[in-house]
């Protein structure tokens, strides 16, 4: 199962689950100033189901976090995260070290000191250097993004 932690998210949440031809779930959030969060809902039925979160970035992982935990609560077998910019300023893996969130992938397009055994680097340098080397030939980059 597929989730956005946000309505946000939703649209690529929509076709992640539509290219794995998974079922799809949201999260709904109320915020009452930058990152405080005041209600989330979740749209959909997690019971039994292995969920992943797909988001653009997690900063300081309180929506992720508590997306993941409300999940867990409602039955969920197992939650984990793809995430591409890991900004998780402070106290971000603490929170992710102490939540449901079995496992949290992240790339390396923001350094960051990884200091937990949940979270996952992939490297994106060779995306990056096929795409270099398609611009310097005049060639199609758009075959480096599609999967």
């Amino acid at each position: 199962m597929i989730s956005a932690p946000d309505m946000g998210g939703s649209k690529r949440a929509n076709a992640y689950s539509r290219y794995l031809q998974a079922e799809m779930v949201l999260c709904y959030k109320l915020r009452k100033k930058p990152n405080v969060i005041e209600e989330m809902s979740i749209i959909g039925e997690v019971e039994g189901k292995n969920v992943v979160i797909i988001d653009d970035m997690v900063d300081t992982a309180g929506t992720l976090v508590l997306a993941a935990d409300m999940m867990k609560d409602r039955g969920a077998n197992s939650i984990r995260a793809f995430a591409t910019h890991p900004i998780l300023s402070g106290n971000a893996i603490e929170r992710i070290n102490n939540s449901a969130l079995e496992e949290l992938v992240v790339t390396d397009s923001v350094p960051f000191k990884n200091s937990s055994g949940k979270i996952k680097v992939l490297s994106i340098a060779e995306i990056f250097a096929k795409t270099i080397q398609a611009v310097n030939l005049n060639q199609s980059i758009s075959t480096n993004f599609v999967f």
